[in-house]
């Protein structure tokens, strides 16, 4: 961010728009034995024994709420089902946390029962093999016998008996392992770094104020911490929010938790400049400001979710200097937003009470109260409701027992998810969640995630010697108080197979020295399965290469699974701190998209030495977007891109037919050389189902400049001189 003013294409799989796949196709039945790597039963030394009861189970369609697929692993035998919608192929699969060596499975049908159906074992619960078949079902209690191994088990119907669905009181798998199993407890404390206060908690002003010293200017510090709010009403409190600090009430509403009093960031540490203002999140509260505005003076990386501001809300610096941009989610403001200095904002599912100033580029999703779209003047871009939405996790008191909230999905989702009460989603206890803290190894953490549990970072750094895999369906790795992961030896930080419904959310992912190809992967190369219905979802998820010290990555963020969202991510390749320069923290791509249907609400990406962002699959959109052109790019011949001058921030390729965006705006500032030209900010195949809407290109102080702003169409920033006066494009094309 400015402290003054502010390859080769890969290998494509693409999805068809009609033949979107929820289910697994029928495959021809196969013999376990030339599937499976089989294991004898003369060789089990220990009796079967029962492994599914109890344990995480999905399911391709459910009947209604009262058919969930783990009522069929719940050992209620004749009282509980699953059921599915009334249709051929549909499947129920458990993860039975660990591999096992397969013995039999007993399933107890309801009336509704599978007249054909497979037996179905996977190591990773996307390449599944088959280990028996029924070709003549007649219902009842089928007890089929199974050889092999596997740690996800799922019947895979293929044909009905009935007109109704297909419909399993139990799905019981029996087996044995190889006694490595499940030895990690869930649950535990939550490390020194969580500051859990109740209202009669002394010293709690004391305490904020003590980190607040310690936070301040430690841009590239290790101290990480959350402050946790029981619910409750807390008075006369100013707390001080400073570098990779959360602050969050422990409710599952935010009325649960009162703050009469302040929650602010303010730039004094930097004379008064907000635009490193970074890493720092507020959540889950009720503030009644002391003067009747609270001030939320931020740039990147600093989100503000589900918060209620009863007043109003300040987003610039004391003395108005600069400002560069932030998050608003799930919140409502009664009063007015100043935006003021803010160079750019994004506000998503919310209710404010009204918005003043645009700067460059304001952009609104759902929000009640928005300013309506004029622009280029004023410089705001309004989407009545948000296509698909689904709220970032978090961790919450039930009485006197800590859960995670999962909120539910939402599509044409506008206002807060918890206007009405109660909000929607699944709860899940603590002790369904493996607590990382410092010191935990990447071998660790992944034998959690193979046990089946969750995964919850407390505030720290966390070195890993190896990737962290999330095989299992709907896994939660959340973080507290910016929790931070290193990748030592050049390894990817962290991969997400093909699944539904992972949610990453609140850590940062910081590169080590040793080049890593990549440090966040989304689904395997080639993926293909539909999530429509339940998508992965990255929220406040950072990515950092170089600043705390020298970093490297080829690819910050690679994004191969269908559906997935991204919602508010800053992925950076430092322009100061320590290890920066041209080859120091050399980092080529930003963010890559190789799935369709994906959808990023909330993307910045800045500074990368080649292209920052890079859509390859079909139907993308992205609701704003924020970028700025590395600054320290030596020379025009070290961004030569063949025979066009410079790497767009934002390229669609050219295969891609539909993609749609809103709201976008890239900024140069080539101070090592300002006689850069960039030929273009943005760059898109003509195409009539390739639209944009509200982009715009400036050239900060004259250093280094535009010629365009997408494609060959825009203004070039030559003019405006050292104005910083935007060159716009209301539409594309």
């Amino acid at each position: 961010m400015p402290v003054g003013i502010p390859v080769a294409a890969p290998s494509r799989r693409r999805r068809p728009l009609p033949a979107r796949k929820g289910i697994a196709g029928a495959v021809a039945a196969t013999l376990a034995g030339s599937l499976l790597a089989l294991v004898p039963a003369t060789t089990a030394h220990a009796a079967p024994t029962l492994l599914s009861q109890g344990k995480t189970a999905t399911a391709s369609s459910i009947e209604g709420p009262a058919f969930s697929a783990s009522a069929a692993v719940d050992g209620n035998l004749t009282g509980t089902r699953w059921a599915s919608s009334w249709q051929d192929s549909q499947w129920l699969q458990v993860d039975l946390g660990q591999s096992a060596t397969l013995s039999h499975a007993v399933l107890t049908w309801e009336g509704a029962y599978g007249k054909s159906y497979q037996i179905q074992a996977s190591e990773n619960g996307t390449d599944w093999r088959t280990v028996t078949s029924v070709s003549a079902g007649d219902g009842g209690t089928d007890d089929v016998t199974l050889s092999g191994t596997g740690r996800y088990i799922r019947m895979n119907g293929l044909t009905r008996a009935t007109g109704y669905g297909f419909s399993l009181w139990e799905f019981q798998v029996y087996g044995t392992t190889d006694g490595t199993g499940p030895t990690l407890p869930g649950g535990g404390d939550l490390g020194p770094n969580v500051h859990v206060f109740d209202p009669s908690t002394p010293g709690i002003q004391a305490k904020l104020d003590q980190v607040f010293q310690e936070q301040e200017s430690a841009q590239f510090g290790s101290g990480r911490h959350a402050f946790l709010f029981k619910p409750g009403t807390y008075n006369n409190l100013n707390a001080q929010i400073g570098f990779y600090t959360q602050i969050a009430g422990l409710g599952l509403r935010p009325g649960d938790t009162t703050i009469n009093g302040d929650v602010t960031v303010d730039a004094g540490w930097f004379n008064g400049n907000a635009t490193q203002n970074f890493w720092r999140g507020a959540e889950g509260l009720t503030v009644n400001p002391v003067n009747g505005t609270d001030r939320w003076a931020v740039s990147q990386a600093s989100s503000f979710r589900r918060m209620h501001v009863k007043g109003g809300l300040n987003l610039a610096p004391d003395g108005y200097g600069w400002a560069s941009g932030g998050y608003i989610a799930d919140s409502r403001v009664d009063g007015q937003i100043g935006n003021y200095s803010q160079q750019q904002w994004y506000t998503r599912d919310s209710s404010i009470g009204g918005w003043s100033n645009s700067v460059w580029n304001q952009t609104f999703s759902g929000v009640e109260g928005a300013p309506v779209t004029s622009f280029p003047e004023p410089r705001y871009t309004t989407l009545d409701s948000t296509p698909i939405s689904r709220e970032k996790p978090y961790l919450y008191l039930d009485g006197n027992e800590y859960k995670v909230f999962a909120p539910a999905k939402r599509t044409n989702a506008r206002g807060t998810t918890w206007a009405n009460g109660t909000p929607r989603g699944e709860s899940i206890p603590l002790d369904k969640f493996y607590v990382v803290k410092p010191g935990a190894t990447a071998a660790t953490i992944n034998q959690a995630l193979d046990q089946g549990l969750h995964l919850l970072f407390t505030p720290g750094v966390y070195h890993v010697d190896r990737t962290i895999n999330v095989n299992r369906a709907n896994t939660v790795v959340l973080g507290l108080g910016l929790a931070t992961i290193i990748p030592d030896n050049g390894v990817t930080a962290m991969k997400v197979a093909d699944v539904d419904g992972v949610r990453l959310a609140g850590f940062l992912l910081d590169a080590g020295p040793v080049n890593s190809p990549t440090l966040l992967e989304i689904g395997s190369q080639n993926a293909s399965a539909d999530h429509a219905a339940n998508p992965t979802t990255v929220q406040d998820v950072y990515i950092r290469i170089g600043g705390a010290g020298a970093g490297k990555a080829t690819t910050s963020m690679v994004v191969n699974s269908d559906d997935t969202i991204i919602d508010h991510t800053w992925v950076w390749r430092a322009d100061h701190g320590e290890g920066v320069g041209w080859e120091t923290n050399r980092a080529d791509y930003g963010v890559r998209v190789n799935g369709d249907d994906v959808l990023a609400t909330g993307l910045f990406v800045e500074h990368f030495n080649k292209y920052d962002v890079e859509w390859y699959g079909e139907r993308g959109r992205t609701i704003f977007y924020q970028n700025e052109k590395a600054y320290d790019a030596p020379n025009q011949a070290a961004i030569q891109n063949g025979a066009g001058k410079g790497y767009a921030a934002y390229r669609v390729d050219d295969s891609v037919d539909t993609h749609e965006a809103w709201g976008l705006g890239s900024y140069c500032n080539y101070n090592v050389d300002p006689n850069i030209r960039q030929d273009r900010g943005f760059e898109a195949p003509v195409k009539p189902g390739v639209k944009f809407h509200s982009l715009l290109v400036v050239s900060l102080g004259g250093m280094g400049h535009y010629n365009h702003v997408i494609n060959d169409t825009g203004a070039s920033t030559v003019p405006a001189g050292t104005s910083t006066v935007p060159s716009t494009v209301v539409s594309f094309p």
